[in-house]
């Protein structure tokens, strides 16, 4: 692993040490910074694959027609 050098502004610095000590669920602030980067790359990930997936023209519906649709379909299922 490297070893990095960063400053982080007063309310950041506050946000990670309350997440580090009261959340319990990270042993120190690096092992915290790197979860929140590999889940921005996650997203990143995610958000190229759609915004490939839109240039391909899979579909001319918008999000709200594909979202209406979505909803549509589970409240069949649901009766």
């Amino acid at each position: 692993m490297t070893r990095q050098s960063v400053t982080l502004s007063q309310a950041n610095e506050q946000w990670l040490q309350e997440k580090v000590q009261n959340a319990h669920e990270y042993n120190s602030k690096s092992e915290l910074i790197n979860e929140l980067i590999r889940k921005a790359r996650r997203a990143d990930a995610i958000n190229q694959k759609l915004a490939a997936a839109e240039a391909a023209g899979f579909t001319d519906k918008s999000a709200e027609q594909i979202l209406a649709e979505f909803k549509k379909k589970l409240l069949i299922r649901a009766c």
